[in-house]
């Protein structure tokens, strides 16, 4: 029997947690938008997932989609694998949704 998860962007006390689907090797780092269970796909040009260097690059990139410092975003669970919890420091839901320009409810 499977499993289905279902993630959900959610308010936490200093801001706005997320999951994130990574998927790497790709030719543009990008947002390839949402998974079924609501976790932002994101395709990275780095390699593998666990990487520290597609860890930077995911960093780095929602950074740039949601005008943050980079120090803002810190990557929760996750690390070593494709599926990751993202937080980010002192924004909420509605307003990230609105930069990304992605709803996360299904």
């Amino acid at each position: 029997m499977s499993m289905k998860r279902n993630f959900k962007i959610t308010d936490a006390k200093s801001g706005a947690a997320f999951t994130v689907r990574v998927v790497t090797r790709a030719s543009t780092t990008e947002i390839g938008g949402v998974h079924d269970d609501g976790a932002l796909k994101v395709r990275l040009q780095a390699s593998p997932a666990g990487d520290p260097a597609a860890n930077q690059e995911l960093i780095d990139f929602l950074a740039g989609q949601l005008d943050v410092a980079p120090d803002r975003i810190e990557i929760v669970a996750g690390e070593n694998t494709r599926d990751k919890l993202i937080s980010v420091e002192g924004i909420l839901t509605d307003e990230l949704e609105a930069r990304l320009g992605i709803t996360f409810d299904s």
